[in-house]
């Protein structure tokens, strides 16, 4: 059976490699000075490459992939490219470079071109949008939250339209985002730099689509940072993600309740973690029923799931805590409710759209209504913080499109020189998955488990540990003998 699994992964790859133009010539960019913004570092530059849009039908239509780069000052010692693949599906990531340079050990500067990129569909990369009309970016309807007895006919009505927009909004683009022609896309970026190798750091969906591009080019890959893990199951692949949420925020949040039970006279959340826990759940049964006004959002209201979703985001990181304990404290004691802070309808388009159309082209959805009532029913029962939200269905169900390809089995040929960096309480993609990235790639990889909470490791959480075993392999290229805990 091992043999035969390792025959069909290396006919896998081989196929990924010659059926497409994956040696296809890619013009030089012309790099030119980035268009000045907050943030932007004066060195990144900028440039436009044209990739096709199919990458069956090169021949046919092109479109524009936006990249961007930080030199290193110290060319005598540069080895190459660090690129920085960004998360989501649908986050750009043009200016990452200006972020990450303020933030990477000058060890790390001296070797590598920070590279970064907006995902084709992204950003400044020929942009989509489904054109969803304002209600539809409800916050608690973009993840698929229940009703508030858990009922999903209101998700079963959100999701086909949802569906049909795109399929009449989206242009011809829509159907080509996917998994696969982001590491394709990745290649072109490659070739145009005339590296015969690339290094990468990839942040949560830029693990699976760092462990794609490493399963579908494994010989043109350097040294690989994979940080904050996805589970790459190739049945489930994004419903897994999903899925996820619900174990995530069970691991993560014991941290936001020992924080707030230690400023219970601050708060008045509970005095143990526990009290905190059913103040909270007992808080957004009450928003269930009584939402309240709350300035900024989309609706305006505070409503349970809203609790839920701001919950769900604040425990990314630490650092938010305060918001959502002064949003608990207020809502309790009927002080005024700070603002909300809801992104621009322009950006919840983009990434709505290609958020929708990466997870719904790389693999087949279940569209049964009644699985789905089943499945949400027991998972608000197993895990009351997030309420049935990560197994509900959402557009993938009626997307109009089938898969072109089937989703990447990530395997273990290649070389040794993948190296994944995970805390064990991540609320979006947990330690579990991770686990299963990591048994995927085998002993191609190594992993430094960190004893933190929040989503993004490396440079992100001040664990000393952890950033010293991710920038020694970046500067000496050596993965650990064993798997390390930090």
């Amino acid at each position: 059976m091992r043999n035969l699994v390792t025959l069909t992964s290396a006919a896998a790859v081989l196929a990924a490699s010659l059926a497409l133009p994956a040696q296809a010539a890619t013009a030089a960019p012309q790099w030119a000075a980035c268009p000045a913004g907050k943030g932007v570092d004066p060195r990144q530059e900028c440039a436009t490459l044209k990739v096709p849009m199919d990458y069956s039908d090169p021949g046919g239509p092109m479109i524009s992939l936006a990249i961007s780069r930080i030199r290193t000052a110290q060319p005598g010692t540069r080895r190459g490219v660090l690129l920085i693949i960004p998360g989501g599906p649908g986050s750009p990531g043009l200016n990452r470079p200006s972020v990450q340079v303020a933030k990477l050990p000058q060890a790390v500067l001296d070797r590598f071109d920070v590279v970064g990129f907006d995902p084709r569909g992204v950003g400044q990369s020929s942009p989509v949008s489904c054109g969803l009309e304002p209600r539809d970016l409800d916050l608690t309807r973009l993840k698929p939250y229940p009703d508030a007895d858990g009922g999903i006919a209101a998700n079963a009505a959100w999701s086909r339209r949802i569906a049909e927009a795109c399929a009449r909004n989206g242009g011809p683009l829509i159907r080509h985002i996917s998994t696969r022609n982001e590491a394709r896309d990745i290649d072109a970026i490659r070739r145009a730099l005339g590296e015969k190798k690339l290094s990468y750091w990839g942040v949560s969906y830029g693990t699976y689509a760092g462990a794609v591009y490493a399963t579908m080019f494994p010989e043109r890959t350097d040294r690989v940072i994979l940080d904050s893990n996805d589970d790459p199951d190739p049945r489930k692949v994004a419903r897994q993600w999903l899925a996820n949420y619900a174990v995530g925020v069970e691991d993560r949040f014991p941290d936001f309740a020992a924080w707030a039970a230690a400023r219970d006279g601050d708060y008045g959340l509970g005095a143990d973690a526990g009290a905190v826990r059913r103040i909270f759940l007992e808080l957004a049964a009450r928003l269930d029923r009584e939402p309240l006004t709350w300035k900024g959002a989309n609706p305006p209201l505070l409503t349970g799931n809203l609790l839920r979703e701001t919950m769900l985001n604040v425990l990314y990181s630490d650092a938010g805590f305060p918001v959502l304990a002064g949003l608990m404290k207020a809502a309790r004691t009927g002080a005024e409710l700070p603002p909300a802070n809801t992104p621009p309808e322009a950006a919840m388009q983009n990434t709505a759209a290609h958020a929708g159309a990466t997870m719904c082209n790389d693999v087949e959805w279940p569209d049964s209504i009644s699985r789905h009532e089943r499945q949400v029913k027991r998972n608000r029962e197993e895990f009351p913080l997030t309420a049935g939200m990560p197994v509900n269905l959402g557009p993938c169900a009626y997307w109009p499109y089938k898969p072109a390809e089937r989703p990447v089995k990530v395997g273990s040929r290649g070389p040794a020189n993948v190296m994944l960096i995970q805390n064990l309480r991540d609320p979006s993609t947990p330690y579990s998955g991770a686990l299963k990235m990591r048994e995927a790639f085998g002993q191609r990889a190594r992993m430094v488990s960190v004893d933190s909470g929040g989503h993004g490791v490396y440079l992100a959480n001040g664990n000393a540990c952890g950033d010293r075993a991710v920038t020694g392999f970046l500067t000496g290229g050596h993965l650990p003998r064993h798997d390390q805990s930090c």
